[in-house]
């Protein structure tokens, strides 16, 4: 990726200070831009985004293997951690040495919130726990949940709440994440920061995009600015059209938010978090990889995912990564159909050995990744909209799903 010079030198500027615990010893070194979330510092502040069917331990470690930051796994129902179902208790999957344990629960009723946090907390299953409150699934909204529910702001401030209270006794940070609203006539994100910072939470994360913006379009910054005025005994992170290090430098001063979400900017890109730590840290940006490098990251990423979920599963998972990884590159449309039907590790030793290893890293890899669409009525429970004090918690929504 091409150096930017403007960014290495903003991060050259930030002062270094030092972490010294109560023994007077010294563990690390954090920048002025460290983020702390309850008692983590994340430094760099930066996390990744939980995307459903993406970030699995296996994505989560590769990621981690680049740079420092927060790494939270896909988003969890909390009716099926209360139900115990089998599927999600395996995505409940941490590392060896993966610290903070950080994992996106998803909720619309207050009391089975509450229960799926005490388990979590009281089992010592992760060790940081923020509520979605943002994804736009037709699925999800149609039921009340995701980024519909900040509308109802009482419920909302109830779900919070419940959850704060018992998240809090554990020692264990509770953060919210939520969009702007339903639509541009909706807007919530305003009250829902207030309310969220009330109720006690320890972060607010903004994607500055409607729920019916979906991914397309421009993330609104600021939108990010004026939560950041709102909200201010808490950070706030900023989420939203962040496909490189310059992109998160610019977030930041341009909104003032106190660290930034990743999201599809890294797929097929974990190297992004390398060039995050780089840029936090005042050094120079590394070059971008050529395919040959690019086809090691896939192997690695191969490997995790076969260790995860054994090799068969694990291969056929890897085979929506392929149109990320080989993005940009010149590699032909018939080396690109056999990657993306790759059936074990072998075959994928000769896939890619059969690639050109000298290709630089192209230009045309830069930029925005991942879905997009376009934009869309949001799908709402019938007369959704009446009354946003309204406490019922809306009928069916506490099904089991994995978002999105």
């Amino acid at each position: 990726m091409p150096t930017s010079s403007s960014a290495a030198r903003i991060a050259r500027s930030e002062p270094q200070t030092q972490v010294i615990h109560d023994n007077g010893a010294v563990t690390a070194s954090v920048s002025k831009h460290a983020l702390k979330i309850g008692p983590y510092q994340v430094d760099p502040p930066v996390v990744l985004a939980p995307m459903a069917g993406i970030t699995n331990v296996a994505f989560r470690q590769l990621c981690r293997e680049y740079g420092a930051g927060l790494y939270v796994c896909e988003m969890i129902t909390a009716r099926a951690v209360v139900e115990r179902d089998p599927k999600t208790m395996h995505m409940i999957t941490f590392a060896p040495g993966e610290h903070p344990r950080s994992m996106q629960l998803y909720g619309v009723d207050p009391i089975t919130m509450a229960e799926a946090v005490r388990i979590i907390t009281g089992e010592g299953l992760a060790d940081h726990i923020d509520a979605n409150f943002g994804c736009p699934v037709p699925k999800v909204t149609r039921k009340g949940g995701g980024a519909a529910l900040p509308f109802k702001r009482r419920l909302f401030g109830r779900i919070v709440s419940a959850a704060v209270g018992v998240a809090e006794r554990a020692g264990v940070p509770f953060t919210v994440k939520f969009r702007m609203g339903i639509d541009d006539d909706h807007l919530t994100y305003l009250d829902a920061g207030r309310i969220a910072e009330a109720e006690g939470a320890a972060a607010v994360a903004l994607h500055a995009r409607t729920a019916s913006q979906r991914y397309s379009g421009h993330a609104d910054w600021s939108a990010i600015a004026s939560l950041k005025r709102t909200v201010t005994t808490i950070p706030v992170l900023g989420n939203g059209d962040i496909f490189s290090a310059d992109d998160a430098l610019r977030m930041m001063a341009a909104t003032n938010c106190d660290g930034v979400v990743v999201g599809r900017g890294c797929l097929g890109r974990p190297w992004l978090f390398g060039d995050l730590q780089a840029v936090f840290t005042g050094k120079e940006l590394p070059p971008g990889p050529t395919l040959g490098e690019v086809a090691a990251v896939l192997r690695r990423h191969a490997a995790l995912l076969a260790g995860h979920y054994g090799e068969d599963k694990g291969i056929r998972d890897l085979r929506k990564h392929m149109a990320w990884y080989l993005h940009g590159f010149p590699v032909g449309s018939q080396p690109r159909r056999r990657l993306a039907m790759v059936s074990s590790l072998a075959e994928l030793d000769d896939l890619l050995g059969e690639l050109d290893n000298t290709l630089p890293f192209p230009s045309e890899a830069e930029g925005p990744r991942g879905r997009q669409g376009s934009a869309a009525k949001v799908v709402l429970p019938e007369r959704w909209l009446d009354d946003p004090d309204d406490v019922q918690v809306p009928e069916g929504a506490e099904m089991m799903h994995s978002g999105g």
